[in-house]
């Protein structure tokens, strides 16, 4: 029997405990041998990343015991933290960013890195086999007191010995040898370039003492962009590159030629946040698993052609591999759940290594519904659940999820925090706004110079549509993101009267503090808004008119700010001095801050906190009581 009830005051059997332990999850999937190995995420251990192996005929089993986190600080986002030489396991630890190597036989770990006079003063990350059992991998070296104080190295870790390579930029990936062993290949890029806006993809020969030697560009520039590169064989490197305004698949031989394999106004790679990810990976015979957006498919370059695989997996994570014909990754659906998959591209057969199915029953995991709003793609998701309806003259509350980045983009995974709410009468739509990857770097580039205004408008024009279509009830209307995303909702709720309230996750608020003059952000993005907003100083009046925490008294309603304590991406500094305004206005608000987290949140109990606190938030600002939830203080 499906029971009338008003939106948002649905009971669920989608809990905040359940949707905290299915926030984790693997990434960093590779094959060593016959094992498969990968990362793996885990909320209900403080948020710690463990490493895991799967030999034939066995059940995956950790590799190290709990005390150790297999994470690092490189560009603050992470590169690749762990590779296999041979006989033992080399991985970076969270706790003091050192490398250790551990006997694939078991026994402790042992650093083989040495420690710095400072906390983290070392950074390692991106981590791959060179030759000689080698490490090769990015070093950072902080230099000064300021988050941009940073000196970046390719080297070499062997025998307890730290040795520098080479170094060609501010900010590179690890070098890449060639199979004949003579030559090294990276992707390196300058302030105040991002890695999407333009790069450079170095060669080097490696000289008898096995440093680099002169380096030359092979591509790359200005506006080309190279995300991944692999060598093909001793003359030639495969290249994920945009020089036409897509990242298409490229063969470029070190002494100059270029060849587009499949050419297709196509997104084949993406922005390239984290250091190791692999959007490609060689079949033989001309083939290759490739994500198109982030869906598997198959590039043919004796045909030119992209043509998608028929999978009901429909979102794959950058960290593809294959071996005998059988493609690994982590893989899921908007119903299916995240997980360490193999496909066998003969015979279409799928096999999990990790849990799949939903941890929740599937009756109650919406469907998304991909719209186009304009020129603006969506994904909307109607509240749904098979116990309850919504009185025929009310229109249910939506939530306008705003993805961070900027240059990022929601994909359609199944979302347990969507369930969520959807479960209780609470829709979402999830908006990639100008400026969102997987649409071209025309498209990508709409955000420059106009981060506030377009990303604002792109999600409120979609806000004000579901009204019009009578989706969502535009009197209920509530804009809810974190980091870049918690700027866009913040600068929402300052310079438009679309919402009610507003969600405000780990944000950036004060454009002038997060500069590398501000000294308010780390070193990775301590420009990003530079393209974003405007060079510096010409346009100083620009960042103080959009910035959030000089438009306080223009707030539109009631607001929730998150925030991790140990955030060096979007410090507590800046929500302090927000909510520090906001005091005695007269504007209800909430400041929940969390000890031990850093950007975004990781430890299942800050995630249940996360969602009792907007549940019950939305209910005070929308009028209805959310049953079973901890009441939220609101001051004002």
């Amino acid at each position: 029997m499906v029971e009338i009830a008003s939106y948002g005051t649905w009971k669920s059997p989608v809990t905040a405990a359940e949707t905290a332990a299915a926030g984790g999850g693997p990434e960093w999937v590779d094959l060593y041998g016959d094992d498969l190995w990968w990362a793996e995420r885990r909320p209900h251990e403080n948020g710690r990343v463990a490493l895991v192996r799967k030999s034939p005929g066995q059940p995956p089993a950790d590799v190290l015991g709990p005390q150790w986190n297999a994470r690092n600080r490189l560009h603050e986002y992470g590169g690749r933290p762990w590779t296999v030489l041979h006989d033992r396991v080399v991985f970076t630890n969270w706790a003091d960013q050192r490398v250790y190597q551990a006997s694939l036989d078991g026994g402790e770990p042992e650093p083989i890195t040495p420690e710095h006079e400072q906390p983290h003063g070392y950074r390692f990350g991106d981590l791959i086999a060179g030759p000689d059992g080698q490490v090769w991998c990015v070093r950072e070296t902080v230099t000064g007191d300021a988050p941009t104080d940073i000196r970046r190295e390719l080297v070499a870790l062997a025998d307890g010995q730290v040795r520098i390579l080479g170094a060609s930029h501010h900010f590179m990936s690890a070098p890449k040898i060639s199979p004949d062993g003579r030559h090294a290949a990276w992707i390196g890029w300058n302030h105040p370039a991002m890695p999407w806006d333009g790069n450079e993809l170095c060669v080097a020969p490696i000289s008898p003492d096995g440093t680099f030697g002169p380096h030359k560009v092979v591509a790359g520039g200005h506006r080309e962009a190279v995300c991944q590169v692999e060598w093909e064989d001793a003359q030639n490197l495969l290249v994920l590159s945009d020089p036409e305004g897509w990242w298409n698949l490229f063969r470029i031989g070190i002494t100059g030629s270029v060849k587009n394999l499949a050419p297709c106004q196509e997104e084949i790679g993406g922005a390239m946040w984290r250091m190791g990810w692999r959007w490609f990976t060689p079949l033989g015979s001309g083939r290759y698993a490739v994500l198109r957006s982030t869906a598997l498919a198959i590039v043919d370059e004796r045909s030119g052609t992209v043509t998608d695989v028929d999978t009901e997996l429909t979102a794959w994570k950058p960290d593809l591999v294959a071996a005998d014909g059988v493609v690994y990754s982590a893989a899921g659906s908007p119903v299916l759940e995240l997980a360490v998959v193999g496909l066998d591209l003969s015979r279409g057969e799928v096999t999990a290594y990790t849990p799949q199915n939903p941890p929740v029953d599937p009756d109650y995991l919406p469907q998304p519904r991909e719209e186009w709003f304009g020129e603006i793609p969506a994904y909307v998701y109607a509240p749904h659940s098979p116990d309850y309806t919504g009185p025929s003259d009310e229109k249910p509350p939506y939530i306008v999820h705003v993805h961070g980045g900027p240059t990022g983009k929601f994909t359609p995974l199944l979302n347990l925090e969507i369930a969520y709410f959807t479960s209780r009468g609470i829709g979402v739509v999830a908006v990639n706004y100008g400026g969102s990857t997987g649409y071209g770097r025309q498209f990508r580039e709409a955000l420059n110079e106009q981060w506030g205004v377009v990303d604002v408008n792109d999600c409120a024009t979609v806000a004000r549509a579901l009204s019009e279509q009578g989706t969502a009830d535009g009197d209920r209307l509530v804009i809810s993101g974190g980091s870049a995303g918690g700027w866009t909702a913040a600068a929402s709720m300052t310079s438009t009267r679309v919402y009610r309230c507003a969600t405000i996750q780990y944000p950036i608020l004060d454009l002038a503090g997060w500069t590398s003059s501000g000294g308010e952000t780390h070193d990775f993005e301590s420009r990003y808004v530079e393209g974003l907003v405007g060079t510096l100083p010409e346009h100083l009046d620009r960042y103080a008119e959009r910035s959030p925490i000089n438009h306080v008294d223009k707030l539109a309603g009631p607001v929730l700010l998150l925030q991790g304590l140990e955030d060096q991406i979007c410090p507590p500094e800046q929500a302090d001095r927000f909510v520090a305004t906001l005091r005695g206005s007269g504007i209800p608000h909430a400041y929940l801050t969390f000890e031990g987290e850093q950007h975004g949140f990781r430890k299942a109990d800050t995630v249940v906190a996360v969602l009792h606190a907007q549940l019950s938030f939305y209910g005070q600002v929308f009028g209805f009581t959310p049953p079973g939830v901890p009441a939220l203080e609101l001051r004002s």
